[in-house]
């Protein structure tokens, strides 16, 4: 991790490259410039929200990225809402879900939370995720004897470009890393590259990724390496970055 003084004065290799989507983005931001390294926000994905509608009364709502928040409606607040993470479930009560609990980790944890707060007898549950998202995670709690009612909260696509900074940031040889939180950012900014032809210029940069699956269509870049972090969180994520 860069020392004090490379944090007042960052150096050419203290830039880390973001690519998830806003507005999570802005948040990882946050989080890298206290800890000294200078955020390059370069979004390889747009969110497009959508908007639930006649959502029902569920036992509980589902949300596997904050990036459903926004269209599920106030009729649901007082409904008990289960996060895939921390950051998620915090999102959520700022929204003003009063009722939230966080797996703390991914879907699987999810669906153990699911499990061991909810009854399949008790009424459906609604999955709010983006499009073509969660479904692995309604075949698990399906099986388990749950009615999974899965909607779809918003979409994410792949931007024709990144940001200029992020252009200026690779042209320029500043970025020491680049994270991935997810396997559509990884593979829509290995689309990137490929298409621009500028793949060579991340040999100096390590690919950090949140799970094996992010990391698996990073390999067809030549990074200095190509990194997973120990559990998928942002603080694990991070951590590969000491």
């Amino acid at each position: 991790m860069p020392t004090s003084s490379a944090a007042a004065e960052p150096s050419r290799a203290a830039g880390v490259l973001i690519t998830r989507p806003e507005p999570g983005a802005s948040e990882t931001a946050r989080r890298l410039a206290a800890l000294g390294w200078q955020p390059v926000v370069a979004p390889a994905l747009a969110v497009v929200a959508g908007a639930l509608a006649r959502p029902g009364t569920p036992q509980a709502v589902l949300v596997t990225s904050a990036n459903a928040l926004p269209a599920l409606p106030a009729s649901l607040h007082a409904t008990l809402l289960l996060a895939v993470g921390d950051a998620t479930a915090a999102r959520a009560r700022d929204a003003g879900f009063a009722d939230v609990r966080s797996a703390g980790r991914d879907a699987e944890a999810l669906a153990a939370l699911v499990a061991a707060t909810c009854t399949p007898g008790g009424g459906p549950l609604l999955l709010a995720s983006g499009a073509g998202q969660g479904l692995a995670l309604a075949a698990d709690l399906r099986a388990r004897g749950f009615t999974v009612r899965r909607r779809v909260a918003y979409a994410a696509r792949p931007v024709s470009e990144i940001t200029v900074a992020g252009r200026k940031a690779l042209d320029e040889g500043g970025l020491r890393a680049a994270l991935f939180f997810s396997p559509d950012t990884a593979r829509a900014f290995m689309s990137i590259l490929q298409r621009d032809r500028t793949a060579p210029l991340v040999q100096g940069i390590d690919a950090l990724a949140l799970s094996p699956a992010v990391a698996a269509p990073l390999r067809a870049a030549p990074w200095r390496s190509v990194r997973i972090a120990a559990h998928p969180t942002q603080d694990e994520l991070l951590a590969l970055l000491s």
